[in-house]
């Protein structure tokens, strides 16, 4: 059931020049929020900023009632974002979208790839699958080293792998040249910047892999009454907020072959 609620903003972590992090309690019973989904976050201050902006949720503890979004500075809204501090208020609609799958079995093994501000659902993600009885793999991508935010948290959770641009840190290369992403896995998840996650499906594909990609579709509304971030997929037109924003890829041919 989805809800408009003022979160309290109790822990503000800055992450290098791009990145930062809002710790947020709800003060009440808090809706679920499966691995995948996203918020809707209100902007404040900036009349210029007129729509609500689509966040991914970062991380997720049900019992304390927090939540985590992991934001990358790319524009006005964020940079308003950016500007508050502990104590503030921040209004969200959430729990939306359709997010990954986590049924299955004990065991299996899942490859999470992550690129940019894609990396942010996955530690979620990576915490429930640990409850599922499955260690992930978890591979995380970025121009450089410093565009990798966060990437000490997911070591509890799984096999962290590194790939950068430069070489400043782990593999030298795409995430798909990584070793780790030429091993057998039962499923892949991915997230990340579009061309990365057509070249992560397209892969899976052609090893017979189970995939799923969250896409970064411009999401005005949240609830699919806009239509501004309809993509085309293998069943018709889809409005990526609400049947997604993460879709099997077996389903996704016209999007991976664009």
């Amino acid at each position: 059931m989805k809800e408009i609620h003022d979160f309290k903003i109790i822990r503000r972590e800055q992450l290098g020049q791009h990145y930062f992090r809002l710790v947020l309690q709800h003060g009440g019973t808090m809706q679920p929020v499966a691995p995948g989904q996203f918020v809707e976050v209100q902007v404040e201050g900036r009349p210029e900023v007129m729509l609500r902006r689509p966040i991914s949720v970062h991380d997720v503890d049900q019992e304390t009632g927090t939540m985590s979004l992991l934001i990358q500075i790319v524009g006005n809204g964020t940079r308003r974002l950016a500007e508050l501090r502990e104590g503030d208020s921040l209004n969200l609609v959430y729990p939306l979208g359709h997010g990954f799958s986590t049924d299955i079995a004990s065991g299996s093994r899942a490859l999470l790839v992550g690129g940019g501000a894609g990396i942010a659902p996955l530690l979620h993600l990576s915490k429930v699958l640990g409850t599922k009885g499955v260690r992930p793999t978890i591979l995380l991508g970025g121009r450089t080293a410093d565009l990798i935010p966060v990437r000490d948290d997911f070591e509890p959770y799984g096999t962290l792998c590194i790939a950068t641009d430069d070489g400043s840190l782990g593999h030298k290369g795409l995430v798909i040249s990584h070793p780790a992403f030429a091993e057998s896995y039962n499923i892949i998840y991915t997230c990340g910047p579009t061309p990365m996650m057509k070249a992560v499906a397209r892969s899976a594909a052609e090893r017979g892999i189970r995939c799923e990609v969250s896409l970064e579709n411009l999401m005005a509304c949240g609830v699919g009454a806009c239509l501004c971030c309809v993509t085309d997929t293998d069943q018709g037109h889809r409005c990526v907020c609400k049947d997604g924003p993460v879709f099997d890829t077996a389903k996704m041919g016209k999007w991976m072959n664009v």
